[in-house]
């Protein structure tokens, strides 16, 4: 069901041309939102979307500059950053060189500061920024996991802090951490795994809505699990 609270805003979704991103920003457009899609590679054909900005890199913060203003002009402000632009990569330490830790800190971490930077200009009280942390990142890490669990980590305490500094302006900022999303990606990479608890894309769209939404008006620097 369509939540009317979000009519007339505008929202804009970092790594808008991915499997979840064409989700949020469907279910948005679907809320009476006005979206704009956000992504580093090509625009691809049959994307929903009042806005597609391609070919940005976000973790360079001039070129994000630049993104945002182009949004910043088509729509006159934004209400709601949904910051889901990332990356995952398996890699033990042993085996993980400076290139995977970069790169996933630049994918992960530097995204969501500078597209936050980015929209801040054109954001007023009422406005929400919600980032996609990760459920891996708040338990245990085992093998393989310490690089994607560190960045993720570091969007988890960039929510915290920014949610603290932007208080005083009435800007909300929020975490959304999922369990495994079930997208086409993930079940080829997994093929033998128990998909049963996976988290669909639509359900996930929801929480970002929710946390968008005048409902969440009071919730600020929380992250919010999503999945078993």
């Amino acid at each position: 069901m369509a939540n009317q609270s979000l009519s007339g805003k505008t929202i804009v979704v970092t790594g808008g041309f991915g499997a979840l991103g064409r989700v949020v920003g469907q279910a948005a457009q679907q809320a009476g939102a006005k979206v704009a899609l956000v992504d580093r590679g090509p625009q691809p054909q049959g994307l929903s979307a009042d806005l597609a900005v391609g070919d940005v890199d976000l973790a360079d913060f001039a070129a994000a500059e630049r993104a945002f203003a182009k949004i910043g002009e088509a729509f006159g402000r934004i209400d709601a950053l949904f910051n889901i632009a990332g990356a995952f990569e398996w890699s033990p330490v042993a085996d993980a060189g400076a290139d995977v830790w970069e790169n996933l800190f630049r994918a992960n971490v530097l995204t969501a500061v500078a597209a936050s930077k980015g929209a801040l200009p054109f954001m007023q009280a009422g406005a929400s920024i919600v980032n996609i942390g990760a459920a891996a990142a708040t338990a245990r890490a085992v093998k393989g996991m310490a690089p994607y669990t560190a960045s993720k980590s570091g969007v988890l305490r960039l929510t915290e802090s920014l949610a603290d500094e932007l208080k005083p302006r009435g800007i909300r900022v929020n975490a959304v951490s999922p369990t495994t999303i079930d997208t086409p990606r993930n079940r080829a990479d997994m093929p033998k795994a128990d998909t049963r608890d996976w988290v669909p894309p639509e359900r996930l769209a929801q929480v970002l809505l929710y946390l968008a939404s005048e409902d969440a008006a009071s919730v600020t620097g929380a992250n919010l699990r999503v999945g078993a």
